[in-house]
């Protein structure tokens, strides 16, 4: 691609002037969260604070089947081989060669395997849904000390993901409220692509009711165009309220700290370049006055000690950090990095999120504030819709055994273990030579007005047809993708136009393609259906484009490729 410093000077200022980034039209968001607040909330009666003392348990501890499930809820048994069927709970034994099984069961507790499914993931879905309350869980009371997620296929195995992809998962407890978001459940944990494990340090856990009802929002994204019936699972470690192993428990609360918390989609975008040396720490690199600045931030409501953390980012992320402020002082308590196992480094999720460290307890008082920041390498690519979570736990000041670290006074370790190893689902990374074409290389197709995106290709522009020429665009015009066709089917087939690296060309995995074009640009998810999809079928591309050869690909679908060039 030819181009100059005053074309580039040209091109950011035009994107900057036309908002060419996606654009989300989030008024109704807080209706939303109003309306399935008042429905959970209203329905399971009285909420608690999640905090009292630990009550009589329950005579059995299994799992809670008493709550009608809806279709595609069901309780998935222990791994078994391929060949088999998963289809009655059983307790599950640590396996050293899983690394999300690998640690051993605390004394008194019981490990065992929940899911929710089988989900069907219908080709090229990446909707967001809840289950409402049909999620199997356990029976009794007692105490949750350690949750492990995945998914999964039927016969037990982990579906690759670079084929379905967890990317996010939130389950709610209906019958509490939530302490950064009171008008929300209970948050009590989450996991994404990284798939953190939680686990309650020595003496602590989530009190648990048998009569709490829980639901679940979770986004499964389909890259590729095959069905699939998977369901979601969870490894709980769970001490019955009746056993000796809990008499000395105490209770953690959790506390969900994010950078746009309470919003429904809560995404924002690290552009390419933006920041400063490669890194664009968000709020703090924002606009003045983005939201960020206000949601990632909460007010301690009472004294108490933070016993544990991890955090949650995207592909490109390095770390969610959390900080501590009293007064006019703050300082640093948390720095959830993430390790990369990806030769390529922090592009793909092929990672996993350091948590606290084991004797991590820090002391805070009511009126704090606690905030978090998570930054992105912005140097190799651009990342769009990127997240920023840290979910912790904290339990009352006047029950804790530990009363904290003064962190003001005192200096202390922020950087813990990874909470697992590498996973096997994730050695697709792509990048390999393939038979597609070099766009570069192609004749000067037909004019382009218009470019239809049907049947999963970007039409004339498409480079899986091996096409000969491709579409041309004179010098300050513009071309209008029309994702009016696809969006509708399925669960949503939302793609996007979004810039990479001449010639993007080679296989697809979960680090390849990135959004690393040269000139940025990026379409949004093309659909019509709130979150995630930007609300519109159509988008037009940069009138301030210089001559060249320009490459793009779907976010959503990254086998699809495509590509035009604008002449004089």
């Amino acid at each position: 691609m030819t181009s100059t410093t005053n074309d580039e000077a040209a091109f950011v200022a035009s994107a900057r002037s036309t908002g060419n980034q996606p654009r989300r039209s989030t008024p109704w968001l807080a209706v939303a969260i109003a309306s399935l607040a008042a429905i959970v909330l209203g329905a399971c009666g009285q909420t608690t604070s999640g905090s009292g003392s630990p009550t009589q348990a329950a005579s059995d501890s299994g799992p809670d089947t008493s709550v009608p499930l809806l279709p595609g809820s069901t309780v998935l048994s222990k791994a078994a081989p391929a060949s088999a069927q998963l289809t009655a709970l059983q307790e599950v034994d640590p396996d050293p060669g899983d690394p999300m099984n690998d640690d051993s069961v605390v004394s008194g507790a019981t490990r065992t395997r929940y899911a929710y499914g089988p989900i069907d993931v219908r080709p090229g879905q990446n909707n967001i849904a809840f289950s409402r309350d049909a999620v199997p869980k356990p029976k009794g009371d007692g105490w949750i000390v350690r949750i492990s997620p995945n998914l999964r296929r039927a016969d037990g195995t982990v579906i690759p993901s670079d084929q379905v992809m967890l990317h996010h998962g939130v389950w709610l407890n209906t019958s509490r409220k939530d302490a950064t978001s009171p008008a929300l459940p209970e948050r009590i944990f989450a996991a994404g692509e990284e798939k953190t494990i939680y686990t309650a340090p020595k003496g602590y856990g989530y009190q648990y009711k048998g009569s709490d009802k829980w639901i679940l929002n979770y986004m499964l994204h389909n890259l590729g165009f095959n069905a699939e019936q998977l369901y979601m699972t969870y490894d709980i470690d769970f001490i019955a309220a009746d056993s000796p192993a809990a008499a000395d428990l105490v209770p953690a609360r959790p506390v969900w700290m994010d950078v746009q918390n309470g919003s429904t989609y809560p995404v924002f975008d690290a552009p390419l370049g933006a920041g400063s040396d490669g890194s664009f720490t968000y709020p703090d690199d924002a606009p003045a006055g983005d939201s960020g600045r206000q949601k990632s931030e909460w007010t301690v409501d009472r004294d108490g000690v933070l016993v544990f953390g991890s955090g949650h980012l995207h592909a490109g992320g390095t770390s969610v950090d959390l900080f501590l402020r009293r007064g006019d002082k703050e300082v640093p308590i948390l720095n959830s990095d993430a390790e990369y196992f990806d030769p390529a480094g922090p592009i793909s999720w092929d990672l996993a999120m350091k948590a606290s460290p084991a004797d991590w307890r820090i002391a805070v008082k009511k009126g704090d504030v606690l905030r978090i920041s998570t930054t992105y390498n912005t140097g190799l690519a651009a990342w769009y819709e990127s997240m920023g979570i840290m979910v912790l736990a904290m339990a009352d000041a006047d029950k804790a055994p530990d009363k904290g670290s003064d962190v003001f006074s005192e200096p202390i370790a922020t950087k813990g273990p990874v909470t697992h190893g590498e996973l096997p689902e994730n050695d697709n990374h792509g990048g390999e030579p393939s038979t597609m074409p070099d766009a570069r290389q192609l004749a000067d197709g037909e004019q382009a007005s218009k470019i239809p995106i049907a049947g999963n290709g970007y039409g004339f522009g498409d480079l899986g047809t091996q096409p000969d020429a491709i579409p041309v665009v004179k010098r300050g015009g513009v071309v209008t993708f029309d994702n009016s066709v696809d969006a509708p089917l399925e669960n949503g087939l939302w793609h996007t136009i979004t810039s990479c690296d001449a010639p993007c060309n080679r296989t697809t995995g979960i680090s390849y393609p990135i959004a690393n074009g040269k000139f940025a640009f990026d379409s949004g998810q093309l659909g019509k259906a709130g979150p995630p999809t930007v609300n519109r079928f159509t988008w037009e591309t940069p009138a301030a484009l210089p001559p060249g050869t320009y490459n793009y690909f779907c976010r959503i679908h990254p086998s699809m490729r495509g590509a035009f060039r604008v002449v004089e």
